[in-house]
């Protein structure tokens, strides 16, 4: 698979990446991941609160063999003590995190480490500042934020330059172009998307409710019949093109992200290896210029209401 670097920043990363929250088994992990290395996949993305510390413990055991070939993303920002217990960006703890985190991984340098949501208690200045240090010591390679808004942004950047944002950004919710990727453009900043399949609405598998019921993306307020019935149009857009190409619509779907923004690199993630095959084989799917217009005006009619989270979780969200 092609590199690309995220921005302007030096790090050089597979343009199609592979979240790796949802695995949660040693035979999971062992199978995803080698799908995904297999087919080109270089950045591997996880979190000390993925399982309460488990999901970086599943990643590193399965890419210490190919750790030089690789690039290891974690995060911190959250008190974790068997589950997830509000927001934590103080510098000592950022600090204590990184420490067992590295352990957890089995690595002694964490190539992209971000703040996984904005903590209003501590000035980012004090949370980029700790950062700074880590890289300092060698522990930290880079720097990246994650679901922040342009004030945010600035403020890190001025004090430790920011490596990538991790921000949904889809076909489905494309709201970081009006603010966000200006800012990433002119500071250099890389785009790492997640929930890029718009959670598996543009996969074509989601059309009721039901479909997603007893799962946990059921929480999320688009998940509901009249949003689902009114944005059929994406999916049947993206249909097409896939139709066209002979592809996956979710090849399509991620296609049309790395067609559009060459300093980003998508991160879909799964629990099934054939998954982890068919979206890093996206990065095959050469999308022309009258597709990639086709789905840009498809999609600014089916934009997915900004309010998309329960409301725990819109509270951490920095814009």
């Amino acid at each position: 698979m092609k590199q690309r670097e995220l921005g302007r920043s030096g790090l050089h990363v597979s343009a199609i990446g592979l979240g790796c929250m949802s695995l949660t088994t040693a035979d999971q992990a062992h199978g995803v991941i080698r799908a995904a290395l297999d087919a080109g996949v270089t950045l591997f993305d996880t979190a000390e609160v993925y399982g309460a510390h488990e999901n970086e413990r599943l990643v590193g055991a399965e890419l210490r063999g190919v750790r030089e070939t690789v690039q290891i993303a974690t995060k911190f920002g959250f008190n974790v003590n068997n589950g997830q217990e509000g927001l934590n960006s103080r510098p000592e703890h950022v600090k204590e995190v990184v420490d067992g985190s590295l352990q957890r991984l089995g690595i002694e340098q964490i190539d992209l480490l971000y703040q996984h949501r904005l903590d209003p208690q501590v000035p980012i200045e004090e949370t980029a500042g700790a950062v700074r240090e880590l890289i300092a010591a060698g522990k930290v390679a880079h720097f990246g934020l994650s679901e922040v808004g342009v004030d945010t942004i600035r403020r890190a950047h001025a004090v430790q330059p920011v490596t990538a944002l991790q921000s949904e950004y889809s076909l489905w919710w494309r709201e970081p172009e009006a603010e966000i990727l200006p800012v990433l453009d002119e500071l250099g900043i890389g785009l790492v998307p997640f929930s890029p399949l718009g959670k598996g609405f543009l996969t074509g598998t989601i059309r009721t409710a039901a479909d997603v019921a007893g799962q946990h993306i059921s929480m999320f307020p688009r998940f509901n019949d009249e949003t689902l019935a009114r944005h059929q149009a994406l999916v049947d857009a993206v249909a097409a093109v896939a139709e066209r190409h002979g592809c996956t619509p979710g090849q399509v779907a991620l296609a049309w992200i790395i067609g559009r923004l060459p300093g980003a690199a998508p991160i879909p993630g799964t629990s099934k290896p054939e998954r982890a095959t068919e979206n890093a084989h996206a990065a095959d799917v050469s999308l022309t210029p009258a597709d990639l217009a086709e789905l840009d005006r498809v999609s600014a009619d089916c934009q997915v209401d900004p309010l998309r989270y329960p409301d725990h979780m819109q509270q951490m969200i920095d814009r």
